[in-house]
């Protein structure tokens, strides 16, 4: 079973890491929305500062405002994934 959703991603490129990407987590999991509106709405709310502070989007930091991507959320079957040869 499976289910399209959308999280945000955050983007950062400075010379120390590189270009680097990951999701926005929230309490151990990855913050998901059910429409593309609701995730812009809590970017805007939670991260709209960045558009306004070129500091930020600079080195040492180089972020960049955080963009909504769809997601595949599946449900994992531990008991199956067991039972299976190659999970060791």
């Amino acid at each position: 079973m499976s289910k399209w959703l959308w999280a945000i991603q955050f983007e950062s490129t400075n010379a120390l890491d590189g270009h680097r990407t990951h999701l926005v987590f929230d309490g151990g999991m990855p913050l998901l929305f059910k429409t593309k509106r609701q995730c812009l709405a809590w970017i805007r709310v939670n991260y709209g500062y960045i558009r306004t502070r070129r500091d930020l989007r600079r080195e040492p930091h180089g972020w960049r405002m955080p963009k909504p991507v769809k997601v595949r959320v599946r449900k994992f079957d531990e008991q199956r994934a067991e039972s299976t040869p190659d999970a060791a």
